[in-house]
C-alpha cells in the first residue's frame, strides 16, 4: 500500500495560506489526498490516516462528525471517527469498478462540521493478476464443409481477461493435429485474436468431426490460462455464403443519444434456398466495451445504442458484424461497420506549455519566441476550433506554428528593462461552440538586462576647491556616476584620461579610486606654484561591450599661510636682516630714521604684514608705524641718551597661525658735523642702494600682484560667468605708503570675497553687515563645486 500524500501541498505555502484564509472567512476548506491500494485486499485493511494527512487533531474528529459522503451504492470504504483511519469495507475488484481503464481512481468526499470542511480523497486501485483468461463460451462448434479448400481461415472468439496490461491475454496455443494450424492477429486495443486455418483438406468420410483444444495464456508470473474446446463438424457442401448489399457501412450518432436509438440497419442476402439461405446477424470479434454500448438484432441486422456514449472516451467504433446462413455447414460473412460519435461542446480548450523562456534579453527583436504552447480541445468541428490571443496591453502576441495545434508566443515590440522588467502574459484560448468555453494561462517572463545605458555623472562638470599643503595620498574629493542597467552592466570603474603633455604633467600627482571614484592627491599642492588645473575622469561600466562617459573636473587651489615674511631692507652683506643707521643728535621728533621693507609670497590676510617693535633700548625715543614699517623719533635726543640704540623689529603676517621674521636696526647717534660728513660720504651709495632696493621691491610686488590678479580674474570669470554687474565703488581706497597696501581674500566658509585695507585688523574687518573696505561678491558656485 502506497500513500501519495496531499496534492494540495504541491503548489506551496501560498495555496495553503489561501485555503486557510477561505476557511476562516466562510468556515469551509477543501483539500485532496491520494492513496494507492491493490485490488482484492482484505476487508478492514487500513488505507491511510486522513486526519494525520490533513493535519487535524484526532481528538476532535468525532465531535466534528468526520464522515464519508457516499452515494446510494454500498460504500467500499469506511472511516473511523476515533483515529481518522480509512479502512476497506468490502472486497474491491478493479475490473468490476473500472473495467478496462488504464488508471482506476475511486473518488471519496469527506465532511467535517463546525466549521464545515470538505476534503476529497482519491484512492487508486492497482491491478493484480487475479483473473484467468476465459473464452465467451466453453466450447466452440464449427461446421466445415468437406469442400473447404486448404488455407481457409476461421476467426475464433478472442479470450477475455479483465486484467490489463501484461496481465491480459498475450498468446494462444492449439493442440497438435493434422488438419489445422493457429494464427494470431493483433487488433490493437481489441487484443489478440486467434484464427484457425485449414492446412489440409477435410474428408468427412474419413472423419466427420475433429476436436481441438485452444488455450489462452496471460502475461502474469506465473501465467494463468483458460481453454476452449473446438469441435469441427465436417458437413456436406453449402456453396453460397451470405453477401452484404454494401461494400462498407458507416453511421453517426450523438454522444448523448438515448438508449435504444437505432444507429444503422445492415442487410445481407444468400442465393441458397431454405435454411442455407436464412441469415442470422451477430457480433463478430468485438471487445466487451462494444458489446456494452451497442446491440445487434439477429433477425433484422439493426444496430442500436445500448449504453452511454462519450465522444471524449472514444470518438469512433469499428464493429465487426457477422452474417451466417442456415445451411448445414453455414457460411459466415463479416463486415466492418464504422460508427462515428458526434461531438457536443462539453470540453474547454486545454493550454499546455511545451517550452518557456522565462528570461529574454531586452534587446530581443520583435518576433523573438518566448514560449511554445499546445492548444487542444477534445471536442471536434466547430466545438474544437480554437481562437487564441494575448490579453492586455503587452508587447507580446501569439502566432500559429507550422505544426497543428502548436502556437508560439513572440514579442511584437521592442523591450526596455529599465521601463518594465517583468511581464505576466495571459494567453486566452476560446473555442467556437455555443456557448463558447474559455481557458486562460499566465506566463511570467523576466526581461534580462543588456548593456544599453552609459554611466551618467551626477553633474555636467565638477568644481573642487582644495587648500594647499593637503596631506599626500589622501582623498581630496570624489566623483559619482550611476548606470540604469543592473549587475555587471551597472558595475562602474573610474580612470583618469592621461593623454597630452600638459595632462600628464598635471595628472601625474592625481589618481582615482577605480571602484568608488575617490580622487587621491599623490602630493601636496602649492598655491604659489599651481593655482588651478583641470582633468577628465572616465566612468566605464563592466558590460560587454562596455560603455563609458567622461566629465571634466576643475580644481582650484586655495592659499594657506605657509610662507613667512621676507625682509628686503635692512639686509647685510652676509644676507642677515641687520643694518646700521646714523642720525644727528639734533634731529627733532618725527624724524624718519629708516624704513623696514618686507614681502610675503602668500595673498590676502596671509600676505598682509604688520610691523612691531620686539626689542628697543628706549621706548620713549623711537616709534614704529605698524603698517608702513617706518621708524621715526618720538622726541629729541638729550645729552643723557646713549649714542647707540638697538631696535629689533618683528614682521608678521595675519594668517590664522601667523608667521614672522625679525630685522635688527642699530641706530647710532652722532654729532651734527659727523653726521653731515658721513651723509656726504654715504649719500651717493645710499641713494644708489635705495634706488636698487626700491626697484627690486617694485618688481617683487608687481609679480605677486600680477599672479594674484590673474588668479582672481580667472576665478571670478568662472564663478560669475552669468553676471558681471560689479560696481567699482567698493574699490575706492587711499593708497598708503606701506607694504602691500591692498589684498584680496576669498573665504570659502562665508562664500564671499573681501578687499581688506591696510588700516584694518582681522577682527575688525569681518563684521556682519559691514561693507567697509569689503568688496561683496555673490557666490556663483555650481552644484558640482566643492570647497575642501
Amino acid at each position: 500500500m502506497e500513500q501519495s500524500g496531499l496534492d494540495s501541498r504541491k503548489p506551496g505555502s501560498r495555496w495553503i495560506a489561501f485555503v486557510l484564509s477561505l476557511s476562516l472567512i466562510f468556515g469551509y476548506a477543501s483539500g485532496q489526498i491520494r492513496y494507492s491500494i491493490s485490488e482484492e485486499i482484505k476487508e478492514g485493511t487500513s488505507v491511510g490516516n486522513i486526519a494525520k494527512d490533513l493535519g487535524i487533531d484526532p481528538l476532535i474528529l468525532k465531535a466534528r462528525g468526520l464522515r464519508i459522503v457516499s452515494g446510494s451504492t454500498e460504500p467500499l470504504f469506511q472511516l473511523n471517527q476515533n483515529d481518522g483511519f480509512l479502512y476497506v469495507s468490502r472486497n474491491i475488484d478493479r475490473e468490476e469498478i473500472c473495467q478496462r481503464s488504464s488508471v482506476c481512481l475511486i473518488n471519496l468526499k469527506t465532511v467535517l462540521e463546525n466549521p464545515l470542511e470538505i476534503h476529497y480523497v482519491a484512492v487508486e486501485v492497482l491491478d493484480v493478476n487475479d483473473h484467468s483468461p476465459s473464452f465467451p463460451e466453453d466450447n466452440k462448434r464449427i461446421d466445415i464443409s468437406e469442400s473447404t479448400l486448404p488455407g481457409t481461415k476461421f476467426q475464433l472468439h478472442a479470450a477475455l481477461d479483465p486484467d490489463g496490461g501484461v496481465n491480459s491475454v498475450q498468446q494462444y496455443k492449439l493442440s497438435p493435429n493434422n488438419h489445422f494450424r493457429l494464427e494470431v492477429k493483433d487488433h490493437g486495443k481489441d487484443g489478440k485474436v486467434p484464427i484457425l486455418q485449414l492446412q489440409s483438406p477435410l474428408d468427412r468420410e474419413a472423419s466427420s468431426s475433429h476436436r481441438l483444444l485452444l488455450t489462452a495464456l496471460d502475461g502474469g508470473k506465473p501465467p494463468k490460462s483458460g481453454s476452449m474446446d473446438i469441435f469441427i463438424d465436417v458437413l456436406d457442401v453449402n456453396d453460397n455464403a451470405p453477401v452484404f448489399t454494401k461494400d462498407g457501412y458507416s453511421a453517426e450518432v450523438n454522444e448523448n443519444a438515448p438508449i435504444g436509438t437505432t444507429v444503422i440497419r445492415l442487410n445481407a442476402t444468400d442465393l441458397d434456398d431454405g435454411l442455407n439461405g436464412a441469415i442470422i446477424y451477430s457480433f463478430g470479434n468485438v471487445n466487451i466495451k462494444v458489446r456494452e454500448l451497442f446491440n445487434v438484432e439477429p433477425m433484422t441486422g439493426e444496430i442500436t445504442v445500448m449504453g452511454q456514449l462519450d465522444y471524449e472516451m472514444d470518438d469512433s467504433y469499428e464493429i465487426n458484424i457477422q452474417a451466417s446462413d442456415g445451411g448445414v455447414v453455414p457460411f459466415r460473412t463479416e463486415k466492418s461497420v464504422s460508427i462515428n460519435i458526434k461531438d457536443k461542446n462539453d470540453n474547454a480548450p486545454v493550454i499546455e506549455v511545451m517550452s518557456l523562456s522565462n528570461k529574454i534579453p531586452e534587446d530581443s527583436r520583435p518576433g523573438t519566441t518566448v514560449a511554445l504552447l499546445s492548444l487542444t480541445d477534445l471536442d471536434s468541428g466547430v466545438n474544437g476550433k480554437i481562437l487564441s490571443f494575448v490579453a492586455g496591453n503587452v508587447p507580446f502576441t501569439i502566432t500559429p506554428s507550422i505544426q497543428e495545434n502548436m502556437y508560439t508566443v513572440v514579442t511584437k515590440a521592442p523591450l526596455d528593462r529599465e521601463n518594465k522588467s517583468m511581464y505576466d502574459i495571459t494567453v486566452v484560448a476560446k473555442d467556437s461552440g455555443e456557448p463558447a468555453l474559455t481557458t486562460e494561462e499566465t506566463l511570467r517572463v523576466i526581461v534580462s538586462d543588456v548593456n544599453d545605458n552609459s554611466p551618467e555623472f551626477s553633474v555636467r562638470q565638477y568644481n573642487f576647491y582644495i587648500t594647499e599643503n593637503n596631506p599626500p595620498t589622501g582623498s581630496v574629493f570624489s566623483v559619482i556616476a550611476s548606470d540604469h542597467d543592473e549587475e555587471d552592466n551597472a558595475l562602474i570603474t573610474y580612470h583618469i584620461i592621461r593623454d597630452g603633455v600638459h595632462a600628464n604633467a598635471v595628472t601625474s600627482f592625481i589618481n582615482v579610486n577605480s571602484e568608488n571614484g575617490d580622487i587621491l592627491a599623490l602630493k601636496s599642492f602649492d598655491f604659489e606654484t599651481l593655482k588651478t588645473f583641470q582633468f577628465q575622469v572616465v566612468a566605464t561600466d563592466s558590460g560587454t561591450p562596455s560603455l563609458s562617459s567622461n566629465v571634466t573636473v576643475h580644481v582650484f587651489i586655495l592659499d594657506q599661510n605657509d610662507n613667512a615674511p621676507v625682509i628686503l631692507y635692512p639686509l647685510s652683506s652676509n644676507g642677515s636682516a641687520e643694518g646700521v643707521e646714523e642720525i644727528p643728535r639734533n634731529v627733532n621728533a618725527g624724524h624718519l630714521v629708516t624704513k623696514v621693507r618686507a614681502y610675503d609670497a602668500d595673498i590676502g590676510y596671509n600676505g598682509w604684514l604688520l610691523f612691531s617693535l620686539q626689542e628697543v633700548t628706549d621706548h620713549s625715543l623711537f616709534g614704529l608705524d605698524r603698517y608702513t614699517g617706518q621708524i621715526r623719533t618720538l622726541r629729541s635726543f638729550t645729552e643723557t641718551d646713549e649714542a647707540e640704540h638697538k631696535l629689533v623689529i618683528l614682521v608678521k603676517d595675519n594668517g590664522n597661525v601667523s608667521l614672522s621674521a625679525t630685522a635688527t636696526v642699530i641706530v647710532k647717534v652722532v654729532e651734527p658735523k659727523e653726521a653731515f660728513a658721513a651723509s656726504d660720504v654715504k649719500s651717493a651709495t645710499s641713494d644708489e642702494e635705495d634706488n636698487n632696493v626700491t626697484f627690486y621691491l617694485m618688481i617683487t610686488l608687481g609679480s605677486v600682484s600680477t599672479l594674484f590678479l590673474i588668479s582672481i580674474i580667472v576665478l571670478i570669470a568662472m564663478q560669475c560667468s552669468k553676471s558681471t554687474e560689479y560696481t567699482s565703488k567698493y574699490l575706492q581706497e587711499t593708497n598708503y605708503d606701506g607694504t602691500l597696501c591692498h589684498s584680496i581674500q576669498y573665504r570659502s566658509g562665508e562664500k564671499r570675497y573681501m578687499l581688506v585695507g591696510p588700516r584694518m585688523s582681522v577682527g575688525s574687518t569681518i563684521v556682519p553687515g559691514s561693507h567697509a573696505n569689503t568688496l561683496m561678491l555673490p557666490d556663483r558656485r555650481t552644484p558640482g563645486e566643492v570647497s575642501l
